[in-house]
């Protein structure tokens, strides 16, 4: 299966975004959409140009378009809010989770530029603890595609489900693979079946790790290769099922180690199957400004680094034979 899964070019994700948003306005006119002054880099434009009585630009008043949100979903609307990843959650969760969570609101958080890859912007834009915070909140579905084709279709099932969303993506081109692959919220994506190692990834490192599993498998390392784009719900069938039969996981994904998808897993595994596991994570520090490609390999999120993750848990599997 791996030689199938190859890129047919690069295109950021939060195209995606704003080619789904569009499709979502087309199909539920219940659909509107909100922007903190920053139409632009969350491609919203062509949703703005169609339908621009269901679009409100609120400025730099991001708590502000919460609570409108909150009170539009109140209305029968289904809201959807665009602004960067850091704003979207830190500036205003007091009133994400007042107004949005607490009561259940039919509001779809959307946040562009997360993670390291927001690039030369630096730390105070970068933001890495955003899905520990989005997904600790009761009833919050968190989502978080790998490339253009899954955030687009995630972006389009996300006004079909009924409650608060909060649905990350990046700022970067990236490889695009999944144009043909189906799209569940809560439904893991088996990518590769392997036999040696269970790797759950999600994000931009969806694409690290299938790099490193075809270099892995020229070493006649067999990879098992998960997709983990809904973080809450996780799919806890497709988690136990995988790490039961390879015996050794890692979790790849651009977020603080503390926090993230890793310890969502590690608590499944804890509970029902524990299981050896190695991290690829940004290891509980700010970022910086810098080049993509200098960052991701400073803060360990690169092909090599899933590589020496998969080969350190291989290890000490092979130990506790």
């Amino acid at each position: 299966m791996l030689k199938n899964i190859v890129s047919t070019g690069k295109k950021a994700t939060r195209d995606g975004f704003g080619d789904g948003l569009y499709q979502a306005g087309k199909d539920n006119p219940n659909v509107v959409a909100l922007c903190a002054d920053l139409v632009g880099s969350l491609k919203m434009n062509k949703f703005i140009n169609d339908f621009p009585e269901r679009f409100f630009q609120m400025g730099i008043s991001e708590a502000n378009m919460i609570g409108v949100a909150a009170g539009l979903a109140t209305a029968g609307k289904i809201p959807f809010t665009g602004t960067f990843a850091n704003f979207s959650t830190s500036r205003v969760y007091d009133q994400v989770r007042q107004s949005v969570a607490y009561s259940g609101k039919n509001v779809k958080l959307c946040a562009s530029h997360a993670g390291i890859t927001l690039g030369e912007d630096g730390a105070t834009h970068q933001t890495l603890e955003d899905i520990g915070m989005m997904k600790m909140l009761p009833g919050m579905t968190v989502i978080n595609p790998c490339d253009y084709h899954q955030t687009k279709a995630a972006t389009i099932a996300i006004a079909d489900h009924e409650g608060p969303v909060y649905l990350r993506f990046g700022r970067p081109g990236w490889p695009m693979f999944t144009e043909h692959m189906n799209f569940e919220i809560g439904k893991a994506l088996l990518l590769n079946e392997g036999t040696d190692v269970s790797i759950f990834a999600t994000g931009h490192l969806v694409w690290k790790t299938i790099e490193a599993a075809k270099q892995l498998e020229r070493e006649g390392i067999s990879c098992e290769i998960i997709n983990i784009h809904t973080i809450k719900p996780l799919d806890t069938t497709a988690v136990l099922k995988s790490a039961a039969k390879t015996k050794a996981v890692i979790v790849a994904e651009e977020h603080n180690i503390l926090g993230g998808l890793g310890e969502s897993i590690s608590r499944v595994l804890s509970q029902n199957n524990p299981t050896i596991m190695e991290f690829v994570a940004v290891k509980d520090t700010f970022g910086e400004s810098g080049k993509v490609p200098d960052l991701i390999a400073k803060y360990g999120l690169d092909t090599i680094d899933v590589v020496n993750a998969v080969q350190r848990v291989l290890q000490r599997k092979t130990a506790l034979v």
